[in-house]
């Protein structure tokens, strides 16, 4: 069975379970995914990685998978589903919506809940197979080989889902000094699509911190892993460092950490719940209340308590 990888890194993370319970039963399984994305699904033992590049036709794709497999998994719109459709691959499973009567053969009745984490989503695609998901191993982090060192946090606070998920930069300024009166060493991270802020805080913090451009995303995973501690704006890094093994406080704003916090009941979640929230946009329509009422103690609390 060939599988779509979801394309936003958050998604790809959920999607992992599934993956590994599909490998687990038996099948011979692989995944298409974007090339961003190909050392990332390389950390999962027995799954074949097919990759495409940016701007890839479907019917390019197609030619690459065509003949080799019998059966194929996807979860939204996408090359990869047009693909599988164009390959002419026999049994092509998919949600069962208006959307992707055209690509898919076998609708599943998949319903997208934010009352439950989006792992659940991806896990019931599987369990209609008749495959198991429920085991601990299915959630467990990338094996990287790489030790976390004691003294060594980092601080990521751009977010690649928009201005909203950034709390203020005075506040990071904040806790970056009160990490360094604990003589611990501080790097901190910028991501792609974020508004430069790791550099900023960075050149703000002053001599002794480290800055690094995490680009890409799945390269930056052994320097993730090697960090005891990683506090970040929700946005993707925090969900490719907890693949990784990291531990991590995220700070939440306009989404849902019910819905959408990274897999692992080792990281923290620190959020002000406001009226407005979860609005889910990039960018606030309102007074960006969910993150200007986040005060420095709640987070430092938080890290504190990760730290101890």
């Amino acid at each position: 069975m060939l599988v779509a990888a979801p394309e936003r890194w958050d998604e790809a993370c959920f999607a992992v379970p599934a993956v590994r319970a599909l490998v687990a039963s038996g099948l011979r399984v692989g995944i298409l995914c974007p090339e961003e994305q190909k050392e990332f699904w390389q950390t999962l033992d027995g799954l074949a990685v097919i990759d495409f590049p940016p701007k890839a036709k479907p019917k390019l794709v197609a030619n690459e998978i065509r003949g080799s497999w019998q059966a194929s998994l996807g979860w939204e719109n996408g090359v990869a589903m047009e693909a599988f459709r164009l390959a002419g691959i026999e049994r092509r499973l998919g949600p069962d919506e208006k959307h992707f009567r055209k690509l898919v053969t076998h609708p599943l009745p998949l319903a997208a809940s934010p009352l439950e984490h989006r792992v659940r989503y991806y896990l019931a695609a599987v369990e209609t197979l008749g495959v198991e998901t429920a085991k601990a191993e299915f959630f467990a982090p990338a094996s990287l080989q790489e030790d976390a060192s004691a003294a060594c946090v980092l601080l990521c606070p751009g977010s690649d889902f928009g201005p909203s998920h950034e709390w203020p930069m005075e506040r990071w300024l904040e806790i970056g000094g009160r990490l360094q009166e604990k003589g611990l060493r501080v790097t901190v991270a910028s991501v792609d699509g974020g508004r430069a802020m790791g550099k900023n805080l960075a050149e703000k913090l002053g001599d002794g911190i480290e800055f690094i451009h995490a680009a890409p995303l799945a390269g930056a995973m052994p320097l993730l892993a090697a960090h005891r501690l990683i506090i970040a704006a929700d946005g993707s890094l925090p969900h490719l460092a907890s693949h990784a093994g990291a531990t991590c406080v995220v700070l939440f704003g306009p989404n849902d950490p019910a819905w959408k916090r990274p897999l692992g009941k080792r990281h923290a979640v620190v959020r002000r719940h406001v009226e407005c929230a979860p609005c889910l946009l990039p960018k606030c329509q309102l007074d960006g209340r969910c993150q200007s009422e986040l005060d420095v103690e709640r987070v430092w609390n938080a890290v504190l308590e990760k730290l101890q």
